[in-house]
């Protein structure tokens, strides 16, 4: 079921087992080679200052920092960065997985769909990992995957945001190619250009959210029944640090930028801690110049 009705969304979500896994087996990155700012991608992201400059080697070594700090939890691969698509560093949003499934996105922007035409990373999962693609990068809609549509895995539920960057085609695909259970459609509050600047669902079990990037500001706390003892309030400073772009990639840590951690309010903190996982940061102030954060640089293989 894929559906705006957010009692029905509701309703069909609270009968649904949390029989898969809730978590990935491994993440994949790709390097910021050449990393630089894109003016398209400034047109519908305000997180992004195209008056600033970026420190090329400093990003690379940010980026080499996160891959080393996630490898010591699990397996953790990184790709190389293109100068030619010089803010692909953002993996999540052009690839996805399932189990079994490889997804290619729908990008909105000329740059990042030159992101999605490559073919080291396609080779991998389906010539090396013996996944199937599917490739959403020519159907109708725009769909920006893991940026756009937030998955509680361990359900298979869907939380997509409508934007720019995303619609109602390109939810609709994805529901189908992630094999989801039941997706919730709404739209982002004005100027927000992906869910998982303002939202995450860790582990299956907890919901971080900021009302203020939602047009409806009252969703999360609707949702919220879904996980009655850890729905985490962001505040706009919380969201514009993106602590809502974090990240479970184990049933006991959560990830998020060094600013995102030290923007956190102390009830925040203990929240996460109630929930029962261990915050855990790295710097990446270079890449937030380019509008997204730790999860933006995080791919999930399932």
């Amino acid at each position: 079921m894929i559906t705006r009705d957010v009692d029905a969304f509701l309703r069909f979500a609270h009968e649904l087992p949390a029989d898969r896994a809730a978590c990935a087996k491994a993440v994949y990155l790709v390097a910021p080679d050449g990393f630089s700012l894109a003016a398209d991608s400034a047109s519908d992201n305000h997180y992004m200052d195209m008056t600033r400059t970026v420190d090329g080697p400093q990003a690379l070594a940010q980026h080499r920092a996160l891959h080393r700090a996630l490898s010591a939890q699990l397996p953790s691969l990184c790709f190389a960065g293109d100068p030619v698509t010089p803010d692909a560093v953002f993996p999540n949003n052009a690839f996805g997985t399932a189990p079994g499934r490889l997804l290619i996105g729908h990008m909105r922007h000329p740059l990042r769909q030159r992101e999605t035409a490559r073919s080291d990373i396609r080779d991998f999962f389906t010539g090396v990992l013996g996944y199937r693609l599917i490739d959403l990068s020519q159907q109708p809609g725009v769909c920006e995957l893991t940026g756009s549509m937030v998955i509680d895995r361990a359900r298979g539920l869907g939380y997509c945001g409508l934007s720019e960057r995303c619609d109602a085609a390109g939810a609709a695909a994805m529901h189908a190619a992630f094999d989801l259970r039941t997706t919730l459609m709404f739209d982002l509050a004005a100027g927000e250009y992906h869910t998982n600047v303002v939202m995450s669902v860790l582990a299956g079990r907890a919901l971080v959210a900021c009302p203020a990037g939602f047009g409806d500001s009252s969703l999360p706390s609707k949702l919220a029944a879904l996980y009655p003892d850890a729905m985490i309030e962001l505040d706009d400073a919380e969201k514009a640090a993106f602590a809502g772009n974090c990240i479970a990639i184990t049933p006991s840590s959560v990830w998020m930028s060094e600013l995102a951690g030290r923007t956190l309010r102390q009830s925040t903190r203990d929240a996460l801690q109630s929930a029962g996982f261990a915050v855990e940061t790295v710097e990446l102030d270079e890449i937030e110049k380019a509008g997204g954060s730790l999860r933006c640089c995080v791919g999930e293989l399932f």
